[in-house]
């Protein structure tokens, strides 16, 4: 039977559902001195990392670090100033993030990126997202992190930035 208002042979109105793509970036922040970024998730208090985050539909990747850090922290860069360090990384979507992306999606895959600020920046959260910043030497930084993707990459840092900074 149709709504009132409706012809029978309308189909009901069905709620659009728009998955995440299983795409993403990893954007580590750190001074010339490798002080390193780190957020704490607002979901997980304890978990820290870079920024991170989803390539939205029809975005480049450069687009997508930009659009992360601004949202993740208020700071503003151009897409120039970061660097792509045309790595990737696959891993396994968390079971219980897997919801956001489309059914039988398991595995994410992660473009790395960085970005030099001149000095430890104070930073503007997204409180949904995260609960604190804060700056840390890059080995402490490394080793603060939950994921195995930022943890590498900051250990990858000095050798990226400059072989002089380890």
């Amino acid at each position: 039977m149709a709504s009132p208002g409706c012809r029978p042979w309308c189909s009901p109105v069905r709620k659009v559902v728009e998955y995440k793509a299983p795409v993403s970036v990893l954007v580590v922040i750190h001074t010339p001195s490798l002080e390193v970024l780190l957020l704490e998730r607002a979901l997980h208090p304890g978990y820290w990392q870079s920024v991170t985050g989803s390539q939205e539909m029809g975005e480049c990747l450069r687009d997508t670090a930009c659009r992360e850090v601004r949202e993740e922290t208020g700071i503003e860069t151009a897409a120039a100033s970061l660097v792509d360090w045309k790595q990737s990384n696959r891993f396994e979507i968390f079971a219980e993030w897997r919801h956001r992306y489309a059914p039988g999606v398991t595995h994410n895959t992660e473009h790395v990126f960085s970005l030099c600020v001149a000095a430890p920046t104070p930073v503007r959260l997204a409180p949904e997202e995260h609960l604190a910043a804060r700056w840390l030497p890059w080995r402490a930084a490394a080793a603060a992190c939950f994921s195995w993707t930022n943890r590498d990459a900051i250990f990858a840092l000095p050798l990226r930035v400059s072989p002089r900074a380890q």
